[in-house]
C-alpha cells in the first residue's frame, strides 16, 4: 500500500464522516455499514462544477494528456478516448509543450479538438527554463500553433522559478491576457510560501489556479495548499488524481474503493475521483487513453460527498 493511501479503517472513518451520494432512485449516504436513503432525490444530480475567479465555470473532472500521443497505444484509440471524455462532459483538457518529444501531447490534443475548439477549456503550460532564457513569447506561439488555436483558456507556469523572474512573468501573463492570447493564467507545483510571494507581486492576485499532484493516496497538499487556495477563492487543479502511473494500480485495487464502487454501481476510479473533487474547489484531470476507462472516470461528475447526518 502506498505511503499516503488510507487504510481500510481510515477510509471507513472518512466515509462515516462525509458520506457518499451517487445518482440513483434514492440518495444513499454511506455511514459505517448502513445505507440511509434521502427521500426526494429522484433526479440525477447536476454534474459537479468549479468556478474560477473570473467567473468561468468548468466541469470538476477533465482530462490530462501527459503520456498521450506518444506511442504507448494506438493513437486512434487514444483520440477516441479523449473525444469520448469531451462528449461525456470532461471538457477541461490539460497539456503542455514538454509532454512528449517536440510537443507530441499538444499536437495530439490539437487533432482531437479540431472542429470542436469551442467545446473545450484548453490548458497548456510554459516552462520555467523558457522564461529564464527569454523565450516566453516563442513558447506561447509554439503551443498555439501545435494546438491549432489562437487562444488558451488557461496558461500555467509549470514550476516555480527564481524570485527575480516572478514580476516579469506575471507582467507577461497579463500582456498575453490583454492581447487575447490567453483568457487566464495560473501556476503549477507552488507551495503556500511561493503562493504568498506570488501575491505580493503586482497583479499576482490575478492567478487563477495552482495545479498540484493530489489524490487519495497523495494528500501532501491537503492541509496547506488546498485550504490556502480555498481561502483566496482559487480552485486547485489535481494532477495525477488517480495516483499517477506508479500508484494507480494500487489505488484502484484498494478494497474499500472497490467495495464502495460496487455498492453504488461505479468503478473504484470514480469513487477515488469523487473523493478528490469533494470540496467543490478542486478540478481533477485524470489521464486515460482507454475509452472504457474514460467512461468510468466520467461517472465521478455525478458523485456527491455529503455529511453523513444530512
Amino acid at each position: 500500500m502506498a505511503k499516503h493511501l488510507l487504510n481500510r479503517r481510515q477510509f471507513g472513518a472518512r466515509c462515516a464522516a462525509l458520506g457518499l451520494l451517487l445518482p440513483a432512485s434514492a440518495t444513499i449516504a454511506v455511514q459505517a455499514n448502513a445505507q440511509v436513503p434521502d427521500t426526494g432525490a429522484d433526479s440525477k444530480p447536476a454534474p459537479r462544477t468549479v468556478t474560477f475567479p473570473n467567473g468561468t465555470t468548468v466541469p470538476a473532472v477533465g482530462q490530462g494528456s501527459w503520456h498521450l500521443g506518444q506511442g504507448r497505444r494506438r493513437v486512434s484509440i487514444e483520440e477516441e478516448a479523449m473525444r469520448t471524455g469531451i462528449a461525456l462532459g470532461m471538457t477541461v483538457i490539460d497539456t503542455s509543450r514538454n509532454y512528449g518529444e517536440d510537443g507530441a501531447s499538444e499536437k495530439f490534443v490539437g487533432r482531437v479538438i479540431k472542429g470542436q475548439r469551442d467545446r473545450v477549456f484548453l490548458v497548456s503550460k510554459v516552462q520555467a527554463d523558457e522564461i529564464e532564457i527569454g523565450r516566453f513569447q516563442q513558447a506561447i506561439d509554439g503551443s498555439l500553433f501545435r494546438l491549432g488555436t489562437d487562444y488558451l483558456d488557461l496558461y500555467l507556469l509549470h514550476s516555480p522559478l527564481p524570485s527575480r523572474y516572478l514580476s516579469g512573468t506575471v507582467a507577461k501573463f497579463e500582456e498575453l491576457r490583454a492581447a487575447g492570447k490567453i483568457r487566464a493564467w495560473g501556476v503549477s507545483n507552488f507551495n503556500v510560501e511561493q503562493m504568498e510571494e506570488l501575491f505580493r507581486v503586482p497583479d499576482g492576485h490575478r492567478c487563477a489556479t495552482n495545479q498540484v499532484r493530489y489524490s487519495i493516496n497523495n494528500r501532501f497538499f491537503e492541509n496547506n495548499v488546498l485550504p490556502w487556495c480555498a481561502q483566496h477563492k482559487m480552485p486547485v487543479m489535481a494532477a495525477s488524481p488517480l495516483g499517477g502511473l506508479g500508484d494507480a494500480r494500487i489505488v484502484l485495487a484498494e478494497r474499500t474503493l472497490v467495495q464502495l464502487g460496487a455498492q453504488h454501481g461505479v468503478s473504484a476510479a470514480a469513487v477515488a475521483l469523487g473523493f478528490v473533487i469533494r470540496s467543490g474547489n478542486v478540478i481533477a484531470i485524470p489521464e486515460s487513453g482507454n475509452p472504457e476507462h474514460v467512461k468510468e472516470n466520467a461517472a465521478a461528475l455525478s458523485i456527491r460527498w455529503i455529511p453523513a447526518d444530512s
